[in-house]
């Protein structure tokens, strides 16, 4: 009944794809988280706070539209409408004519008097007289005026001092403020009666002239209160500002006005309205969709592997928070945003092309949040492209070092070509430019460098850094390698050079490869003396062992290096190339060497004789394994011809493919072709044959022919490889004496 269940479970699976719907699960879900966190970000919107406050005269550094219709109270139109109110009311006077009219008649009928009694003092000289009309500070005449006094005939003054009271009293019943006194003192020729002769009408004007003085007198105290009164009654004004008007564009100077909308605009936030979501709902799809399946394109094993698609979720949620919050309308805080670490952190834990790809995602993703901020959104942009173009794959340090360099000089350059010639920029607005451009550099290395340890050991991503650490020969495994087991260390050498070719050549992790191969046969060190490449005795410890031990302790070499590994923390992906490099490949000869020395009614269990795997599941593991087996196969039956050598290689990876060996490294045919011309090229380089020179011995005249060299540089004696069949591990072992088991070696 159990049974039964289970193949209808199996069916079933099978029937609707459940397995791959489970593969495909965690991508899905890390989708739809970021979506949802793309989405929610776009359709808040933030206060903009402090980061829009400008003073009225100040530059403005960027563009600012208002989101949607917006009224408030306007303390600037209000205070300029109270201005105007408290403007238009008049000055306030108190009028007191008739007391200074008074005072002024009766203080001129007194002069004159005074003046009348100096007259007659004929006994007196005319310069005293002068000078006694002079000091009457009433009348206030000056020598010409005297002169012309004491000309007048007695008929003639008598005019005069009866014509100056009544003209002076018809001049002062007008009124008469500080600022209109000299308006008054010109109307006095208005007011003289027409019957005085020239002269008396010239003394008369200028003794009413003098005696003029303000009747109406300015009250500060009331005129204050009535504008007050004024100023109060204006109703407080408001201003409106449309969606999508321009407040304030970049480099205008602000006015009153604008401050004053930048201050309100700095505590608005929009509301969460059908429309904004909708917007945002539309473009988060639009462009996930298309980021998504440009990532497929670039690099299709990211849909395998959890552990980059968490990597890449946590980084670009991270730097969308951050962008909420840096990429704002704000003098400088967007031009610190940095992006350009984003595009570094992807491209040495990911890949280059990844980086590029989200980058891109990146700056749509900026212009949708800043649509009238282009300016930042191209600094932030070329900036990290050209960062993620010199870091490459950061296998050295100095990498990071010249990436921000290039981040700041592309920052400056992006300045230049936004907002040259500078005319509106001060020298001190200049250098804080420049300042930001190199700090931004600086800023972008900093943080990739620390995240990029961080995040590298908490995904357990192998970086670059870490495989030029480890393929320095000081490193204990290597040392111990060289040391226990020459023959494999020189081995491992070969390998690696074979497989880091072909890895370059089809565009796969090289350097990853190449230190891979060092370690992959690491296993060897703890029992060296059973692997066929370090016996130089001749003899072979697996002479006096059964089939099923020696091939035991051929395959515990897999298990012994993924402890060395583990003990000496090697990466997950290091660990890979030590578990795969066989596969669930048979050790061939020693099963049939058991079949043979079994008895008729034995069963020989093949899995006893099997790699405990797994088959390589990346191109990387798949090249080494192919790298591995063809290197040692060739060093072992040394083919003669270009010929027998891409027979032999073609078979050996024939071989690989048939038996299902590569179905998990997503390697395609074409892929595997470029490894193989790789292979021919190398291998045919480093294991080509050469000519045996003759002995010294002396021999006769007649006999000494120059040897005959065959096409492929061979001496006189073909060479004949030995004629075993190609399979399982075997294959790779070098001719051995008859003593030993070729199957010793392992590949």
């Amino acid at each position: 009944m159990t049974e039964a269940i289970r193949r209808i479970w199996t069916k079933f699976r099978r029937a609707f794809h459940l397995d791959s719907l489970r593969q495909l699960a965690l991508p899905l879900m890390m989708v739809l988280s970021l979506s949802i966190v793309l989405v929610g970000l776009l359709a808040w919107r933030l206060p903009y706070g402090s980061r829009l406050l400008l003073q009225p005269g100040d530059i403005a550094p960027f563009t600012l539209v208002s989101p949607q219709r917006i009224t408030y109270e306007s303390e600037v139109l209000t205070e300029r409408a109270r201005e105007r109110a408290a403007q238009q009311t008049p000055d306030q006077y108190d009028a007191q004519e008739a007391t200074v009219r008074r005072q002024q008649v009766t203080l001129a009928r007194a002069a004159l008097e005074q003046a009348t009694e100096i007259r007659t003092h004929q006994q007196d000289t005319l310069a005293r007289q002068t000078n006694d009309l002079m000091a009457i500070d009433a009348l206030g005449i000056d020598a010409a005026t005297v002169v012309q006094i004491l000309s007048l005939s007695d008929e003639q003054w008598a005019q005069v001092v009866r014509e100056v009271p009544i003209a002076l009293d018809r001049v002062m019943r007008m009124e008469i403020r500080e600022s209109t006194v000299n308006q008054a003192r010109r109307s006095a020729p208005s007011v003289i009666s027409s019957a005085l002769d020239d002269v008396s009408s010239d003394v008369v004007i200028q003794l009413v002239k003098n005696l003029i003085l303000p009747n109406s007198f300015y009250n500060a105290e009331r005129t204050a209160a009535l504008r007050a009164e004024a100023s109060a009654a204006i109703s407080p004004q408001f201003a409106t500002l449309t969606e999508g008007e321009t407040v304030i564009r970049s480099g205008d100077k602000a006015t009153a006005d604008q401050a004053e909308a930048l201050s309100i605009l700095s505590g608005f936030q929009s509301t969460w309205d059908f429309w904004t979501a909708i917007r945002s709902v539309i473009f988060g799809i639009v462009l996930l969709t298309a980021t998504i399946g440009t990532l497929i394109r670039v690099r299709r094993r990211l849909l395998t592997n959890p552990r980059e698609q968490a990597l890449l979720l946590v980084i670009t949620v991270i730097w969308l928070l951050t962008a909420k919050f840096m990429m704002v309308n704000h003098p400088w805080l967007p031009f610190f945003f940095p992006l350009a670490a984003y595009g570094i952190l992807v491209s040495v834990l990911c890949d280059l092309r990844v980086a590029q790809v989200l980058i891109s995602m990146f700056t749509l993703t900026l212009l949708y949040m800043l649509p009238a901020n282009a300016a930042v959104v191209i600094y932030q942009a070329l900036g990290a492209i050209m960062a993620v173009l010199v870091v490459g794959r950061a296998e050295r340090l100095t990498f990071f070092l010249w990436a921000g360099l290039a981040v700041s000089i592309t920052n400056l350059a992006v300045m230049v070509a936004m907002f040259a010639p500078f005319e509106n920029y001060s020298s001190t607005m200049l250098v804080e430019m420049l300042i930001v451009a190199t700090v931004n550099g600086g800023l972008a290395v900093a943080i990739a460098l620390i995240a990029y340890f961080v995040l590298g050991n908490i995904f357990g991503i192998t970086t670059p850094l870490q495989l030029t650490e480890l393929s320095r020969p000081t490193h204990p495994l290597l040392r111990q390698l060289l040391l226990k087991a020459s023959g494999t260390y020189h081995h491992t050498i070969l390998v690696s050079n074979l497989a880091e070719r072909a890895a370059a050549a089809i565009g796969a992790d090289a350097l990853l490869v190449r230190v891979g191969a060092y370690y992959h046969d690491i296993g060897k060190t703890v029992r060296p003396y059973f692997f066929a490449e370090n016996i130089l005795d001749g003899s072979s410890p697996h002479e006096k062992l059964d089939p099923l031990t020696s091939a035991q302790i051929i395959i515990s070499h897999v298990k012994d290096g993924v402890d060395l590994a583990q003990k000496y923390k090697l990466p997950d992906r290091i660990q890979d190339f030590i578990r795969e490099h066989h596969g669930r490949s048979l050790v061939k000869y020693f099963y049939l060497q058991a079949q043979r020395q079994g008895e008729n009614d034995e069963i020989i269990n093949e899995e006893d004789f099997r790699y405990p795997g797994p088959n390589p599941r990346s191109r990387e593991t798949a090249v080494l394994m192919l790298a591995d087996t063809c290197e040692a196969a060739v060093r072992a039956m040394r083919p003669a011809s270009r010929e027998e050598l891409e027979l032999m290689v073609n078979r050996l990876i024939d071989e690989r493919i048939a038996n299902g060996e590569l179905n998990e490294s997503n390697l395609t045919f074409k892929e595997l072709q470029v490894v193989k011309e790789v292979f021919l090229h190398v291998l045919q380089g480093v294991h080509h044959p050469r000519i045996k020179y003759p002995d010294n011995a002396v021999t006769p005249e007649v006999d000494a022919q120059p040897p005959t060299l065959h096409e492929n540089g061979a001496g006189p004696t073909s060479y004949h490889p030995p004629r075993r069949e190609l399979g399982g591990v075997e294959e790779t072992a070098p001719a051995l004496p008859t003593t030993q088991h070729p199957a010793a070696m392992d590949g």
